[in-house]
């Protein structure tokens, strides 16, 4: 191995200073062995990425180092992550192979270092998602090593802290993928300081001046919130020194996404947000009182401050699949303000802080190997659909990370853990694939439900089942686990290809009975005939029944006169090129420009989030229906971009004064005579809004209800929903997406 010759001798400095920082950052305890082991790592690292400079000019080591920095001390893994950590680049981006690696650190290190090595791109697909099957991918090596994945998501989350030196395409990209996949599956796997960490920087360069808003709110309101902290805090402190509790209390705001969330999911201000931060009280116990503690300092907080019943969480009792153990509580605090409350021991908030590594520290002690056993046995489930397409793939595991988890039991008092929504169904596939495969029915406490049927924390399920059952296609409309959906899926994709097989000999056979050669040509008629995408959807068709004898004889009588000729060329599918005239574009659409050239291109505007004029774009280029274009805050926008990178295209507006847009409003505020005249007057007033509906409800004396409006451009927008708001009685205006 050659000797660095890249680094200036300051720059040496810098990076031994950076590993040994490192190494006094370890959470496990490395003893001799393994601390020599990691230095040899850094070593090799190092000098293999001599010359290598990242984007912003500092020597490429940096990052390895950083990466196991955090995979050693936010998450907490031991001497073979953090040595894979620092060799995680080795393979792909220097002159070393993985034989090397297996010759210098053994089969373990090779073989996480092989997992981690990136993944290489693929040709374009037009139906497939290259980012997709990259996820697909990595999320499939959990059935060699889980340390893959936590050294992925310590990668990713270096790479966040550090992109500002990128274009904003590849950041938008990025923190898309961030937001879709990484956050997710560092909650599922407990790493809540690094999940919210992801969440943030993902919104930063997603939505930065959505971000930048509530950062500087919160900037601005910290000394207020912090006076408050002290002031909560006060009161409950000489209560629990009085019963000899050994605690401490912190006072933290809550991450920016999380009230971006709020804002978002509730339609609510910054300011209308109530429980923007969290009281969390720590306290020392054994494990033989542990729980008693914690009940007893909920009993203390509520005798002194009003809990909201709906908001309690016993995660005690029932501890989450991630091994997350809190008591959660709402209650109403000092300015008739509504505070969260979080009760955790010193070893449940050692968990909730380092998620995987922690668990398994008070479960088998320090044996990392042990844990990672548990992990793979409790992840594989997740993993048995290997056969689907990758966004489907990855939109069902993404499901089961994110879900919020209930608790149900068999009759013989076994709990199950299900993601919130879960059906009898999702029951009985959890308990056997069988079970699932020949459940006709369910009961839930004693009555027999549907097994479409809700489940809630607490039921007792008993599953009914009867050899002549089998899955249908509908099951997969209400159930919700990732389980029950790859197992229905995998039977049915069996039965189609049974029922397609002997479709095709069927055909053939009525066919030869009509004097029609079966041929590619007469398939590919067929499929013109009948209105259909693809060969096996003809054989389906012909084999469930769908096409009939009569159907057929009815495409022999039309292919032998002129009638064939009408069909062929009426049904042919249409092209997907598009030839679009400056004539087109100015009758029918306003102006949108695409790509770095600007081109105007044919498209349409998507339903899902309706953009208008000033409206921040992007174009995505869709299948069967064209270029789509989609407000970079739609809904759909960090899908579309995480999935389907490839088919995005950068849009803006270049002219707004052609057409007029619909547009559609919230509005709210107190009652009174005449309110809903004043508001119509002022939009009939308004030479350059035409009002589409208004649906104004009062009652109790508040009112509320949505508009729907043609309107010019944001511009224009804004200066509506300023001069509705000063009507008198209304409180709140505000777009939303569609009524």
């Amino acid at each position: 191995m050659k000797k660095p010759t890249d680094y200036t001798p300051e720059e040496q400095v810098q990076i031994q200073a950076a590993f040994d920082d490192l190494m006094h950052s370890t959470y496990q305890k490395i003893n001799d062995k393994e601390r020599a082991m990691v230095t040899k790592a850094f070593e090799v690292a190092r000098d293999a990425h001599d010359g290598q400079r990242r984007k912003s000019g500092e020597p490429y080591i940096f990052h390895p180092i950083a990466v196991a920095k955090i995979v050693a001390h936010d998450i907490g893994l031991g001497a073979i992550s953090i040595a894979s950590a620092l060799l995680h680049d080795t393979v792909e981006d220097t002159e070393l192979k993985h034989n090397d690696i297996y010759d210098m650190f053994g089969e373990k290190i090779s073989r996480i270092v092989r997992g981690l090595t990136k993944i290489k791109q693929l040709k374009p697909d037009k139906d497939l998602s290259l980012q997709a099957e990259n996820f697909r991918k990595m999320i499939l090596t959990l059935n060699e090593d889980v340390r893959v994945i936590l050294i992925k998501i310590a990668d990713r989350l270096h790479n966040m802290q550090t992109m500002a030196s990128m274009p904003k395409h590849k950041q938008e990209k990025i923190a898309s993928e961030t937001l879709y996949i990484y956050a997710p599956l560092a909650h599922k796997l407990g790493l809540y300081n690094i999940k919210s960490q992801l969440e943030d920087l993902g919104l930063k360069y997603t939505e930065p001046e959505i971000y930048k808003e509530i950062e500087s709110k919160i900037e601005e309101s910290k000394e207020e919130q912090e006076r408050y902290i002290k002031t909560f805090t006060s009161i409950i402190e000489d209560s629990l020194k009085k019963e000899g509790l050994n605690f401490k209390i912190i006072g933290r705001f809550k991450s920016i996404f999380s009230i971006y969330r709020k804002m978002r999911t509730k339609k609510v201000s910054f300011e209308e947000v109530y429980d923007k931060f969290a009281i969390r009280i720590i306290y020392k116990a054994d494990s033989a009182n542990e729980k008693f503690l914690a009940w007893k300092i909920y009993s203390i907080v509520t005798d002194h401050f009003k809990p909201n019943p709906s908001r309690l969480r016993d995660w005690i009792s029932y501890p989450k699949s991630t091994g997350y153990e809190a008591l959660h509580t709402t209650v109403m605090g000092p300015e008739k303000k509504w505070v969260e409350v979080q009760i955790r021991s010193e070893r449940m908030n050692e968990i909730a802080e380092k998620g995987y590594a922690a668990h398994y520290k008070y479960k088998h002690g320090t044996n990392e190997e042990i844990g990672i056993e548990g992990w793979l046995n409790k992840l594989k489930d997740l993993l048995e659909n290997q056969d689907d397409s990758a966004v489907d793939f990855i939109e069902d595991f993404k499901l089961n990370l994110f879900a919020k988890e209930i608790f149900v039991l068999t009759p013989d008092g076994d709990i199950i853990s299900l993601p919130k929504n879960a059906t009898p169904l999702d029951f009985a596939y959890a308990i056997h694939t069988e079970v699932g495969t020949h459940c006709r029915g369910a009961v839930v406490n004693g009555k027999l439900v549907q097994l479409n049927y809700r489940l809630r924390s607490g039921d007792v399920v008993k599953i009914i089942t009867s050899p002549t059952q089998k899955p249908k296609r509908n099951w997969l409309d209400f159930v919700v686990t990732g389980r029950a959906k790859s197992k229905i899926k995998a039977y049915l994709k069996q039965e189609q290809k049974e029922i397609i097989d002997e479709g095709k000999e069927i055909l053939q056979r009525k066919l030869k009975q009509l004097k029609i050669k079966f041929n590619e040509t007469t398939v590919n008629n067929l499929v013109n005939f009948f209105n259909l995408k693809t060969s096996q959807d003809l054989f389906y068709n012909v084999g469930a029944g769908i096409i009939d004898n009569k159907m057929l004889k009815n495409f022999a009588n039309a292919r032998s006169n002129v009638l064939f000729d009408f069909f062929k060329k009426k049904l042919r599918r249409k092209p997907t090129s598009f030839q679009v005239t400056k004539d087109d574009i100015t009758i029918n659409y306003d102006t949108i420009v695409f790509g770095p050239d600007e081109q105007q291109l044919d498209y349409t505007l998507a339903n899902c989030c309706n953009p208008i004029p000033g409206d921040e774009i992007f174009g995505f280029t869709t299948i069967n229906e064209g270029i789509k274009v989609h407000k970079k805050s739609c809904p759909n926008a960090l899908s579309l971009h995480s999935n389907y990178a490839y088919r995005i295209l950068s849009a803006r507006w270049i002219d707004s004064s052609k057409h007029d847009f619909l547009v559609y409003l919230k509005i709210s505020g107190f009652d009174r005579p005449g309110m809903a005249k004043d508001i119509t007057r002022l939009i009939t007033d308004d030479e350059q809004l035409d009002m589409k509906n208004v649906n104004l409800k009062a009652q109790g004396g508040v009112f509320e209800g949505e508009i729907s409006v043609y309107i010019k451009n944001t511009d224009h927008l804004k200066q509506v929903i300023k001069d509705i708001k000063s009507i008198e009685g209304v409180d709140k205006v505000m777009r939303i997406e569609k009524l």
